[in-house]
């Protein structure tokens, strides 16, 4: 097994399937190295297709469909057709990219690995936008080499969300009680000590969503940062009968996504060797409905 392979630290700081800017890796070469700086440049270039009428913004149901763009070179792409000046230059609201939280996510987590920095997205449930809720979300993980461990990052809330919601934690530090990873909230639930009914997001919410977002989070520390509504193997459907070995291997994932760097290679092992977790191989024709 190669070095990158087998040290989760070379292998986070390179570009995955996803993040790979490709032909416009040259967009991420001026941007400051400082988070907070970058959080502020992602917010310039992307506006939430949730937040947009906070801002005054009535968006096309055509315009609405960019938050299916899976790649960041492809939305980088994009972001160019709307306006070529650098990144960061702060667009004005109808020319950012509409995204959600996952988008917001990737591209800073793409941000850095260009910057040759270990960064990956996580997928689970944040508590701070519903009250006595957790929603379904994503956000940043990168590590701090002062710190000497991963530090999450939301990209997402910039001044008015975090007025809107009263944040009252750092963003670019987010407290592991304020943002469950996928595995977290799966844990808690299995065990009786929370109610998977307060884990989803609009009309959609229980244990079902848990597990599609806890495969979500696996093919994320894969470096695969899918969509929030793809979904296959496992993560299909919201009456699917698991067997037993079903809910074993979900479990397992679980515990593996909370066990720290020291599982990074039987994760990887897991994610390569287990059709129900894996990727399809026509994953770009796969239909998209958001």
């Amino acid at each position: 097994m190669s070095e990158l392979a087998a040290d989760p630290l070379l292998y986070y700081a390179q570009p995955g399937l996803m993040t790979d800017p490709g032909e416009h890796a040259m967009w991420f070469d001026d941007l400051p190295a400082d988070i907070a700086a970058l959080c502020h440049v992602v917010q310039g270039i992307f506006i939430h297709i949730f937040w947009a009428e906070q801002y005054g913004v009535k968006l096309s149901e055509e315009r609405k469909q960019e938050v299916n763009i899976r790649q960041v070179r492809q939305k980088l792409a994009r972001i160019w057709q709307m306006d070529t000046r650098p990144l960061t230059v702060t667009r004005p609201l109808e020319k950012r990219l509409v995204g959600n939280c996952r988008d917001f996510a990737i591209m800073l987590c793409a941000i850095l690995r260009h910057q040759g920095v270990p960064a990956r997205a996580r997928c689970g449930f944040a508590a701070y936008f519903e009250p006595d809720r957790y929603v379904d979300h994503w956000v940043c993980e990168y590590w701090n080499p002062t710190a000497q461990h991963w530090l999450r990052v939301d990209a997402q809330l910039d001044e008015l969300q975090r007025q809107v919601l009263q944040i009252e934690f750092d963003p670019c530090d987010v407290p592991h009680d304020r943002f469950l990873t996928a595995g977290k909230a799966w844990q808690l639930c299995r065990a009786g000590q929370a109610d998977p009914q307060l884990f989803g997001i609009l009309d959609m919410w229980g244990m079902w969503f848990i597990r599609g977002d806890l495969v979500r989070d696996l093919l994320a520390l894969n470096k695969i940062e899918i969509l929030p509504w793809d979904s296959w193997g496992l993560m299909g459907g919201k009456d699917r009968g698991l067997s037993a070995d079903d809910m074993a291997l979900l479990d397992r994932v679980a515990a593996l996504t909370l066990a720290g760097d020291e599982a990074f290679l039987e994760l990887r092992w897991l994610y390569e060797n287990d059709a129900r977790l894996r990727m399809p191989p026509d994953w770009e024709l796969q239909p998209v409905s958001s």
